[in-house]
């Protein structure tokens, strides 16, 4: 970690680290995902949250330089050093470690000061989709032993109980990934008597500029692209949200849905 980081996270008296498609046609009627309701949800405030964000690609990184934007402390667990510069040049916080290793993720949890949210976008590959459960499970358990307050997990269209959303040779390619996600999405449920939690599954991702566009929706059968970048605005956007306690919600940008159907969106 630089000197930079280290003295503007001191000057603010607060610890440093320790180390450095198409909707499928279906005869079904709209069908809600499952959700968890809490007795009670936690409210965020952005402003100086301490909030660990996990994963590599586009929808982290956006979802960091949002929550720096909002005056947030934010830490990024990385496997690799690929984005070190872009993250700490948004004065956030690298933390070296892999989401399938325990270690890994207790020491993560360990070198920061009292971690209230964390997100996660961890996943691997069709052909290694190990990190989809293992890395997503890890981080979970660990939150809930740390006293983390609220988890957000991005998931996929096709998981769990929104299979039929997804054409079937598309589901049958995505299998292996979704089927684990499946088991991550499960996991944090049934964690919902120790924090609030929000799962978000987006369309298929596309890494052009945000359209501003894009909703949250209880649809199950929905099913659609949308902008790594407008993921990540609903992802901060349901952080801080009360409303989307417990929900499990499809992220899909409505001018990109496969088919035309209407899809009522869930308000946060």
């Amino acid at each position: 970690m630089s000197a930079t980081l280290t003295s503007h996270r001191l000057a603010a008296g607060r610890p440093a680290l320790h180390n450095t498609a198409r909707r499928c046609p279906s005869l079904q009627p709209m069908r809600r995902s499952i959700n968890v309701v809490r007795a009670s949800s936690f409210e965020l405030d952005p402003d100086n949250a301490s909030i660990l964000v996990a994963g590599g690609g586009g929808v982290a990184l956006s979802v960091t330089r949002k929550l720096k934007d909002m005056g947030s402390w934010v830490w990024q667990l990385q496997r690799t050093e690929n984005h070190r510069k872009d993250i700490e040049g948004m004065m956030a916080i690298v933390v070296k470690g892999d989401a399938t290793n325990s270690e890994d993720v207790e020491k993560a949890f360990a070198s920061i000061d009292g971690v209230e949210a964390v997100i996660s976008s961890v996943g691997g590959t069709t052909a290694d989709p190990t990190a989809d459960s293992l890395g997503n499970i890890t981080l979970i358990e660990a939150a809930a032993r740390h006293g983390v307050k609220k988890f957000i997990l991005v998931t996929s269209i096709g998981a769990g109980d929104s299979k039929q959303a997804t054409p079937p040779q598309v589901y049958e390619t995505l299998k292996p990934v979704l089927l684990e996600k499946e088991k991550a999405e499960a996991r944090l449920r049934e964690m919902g008597s120790t924090m609030d939690f929000v799962i978000i599954r987006p369309g298929g991702l596309k890494s052009e500029p945000a359209t501003g566009k894009g909703i949250l929706t209880e649809d199950t059968t929905v099913c659609g692209a949308i902008t790594r970048e407008d993921v990540a605005t609903l992802v901060v956007k349901s952080l801080f949200s009360k409303n989307a306690s417990g929900k499990t919600l499809s992220a899909v940008d409505p001018d990109q849905l496969f088919g035309n159907p209407k899809v009522e969106e869930f308000k946060l």
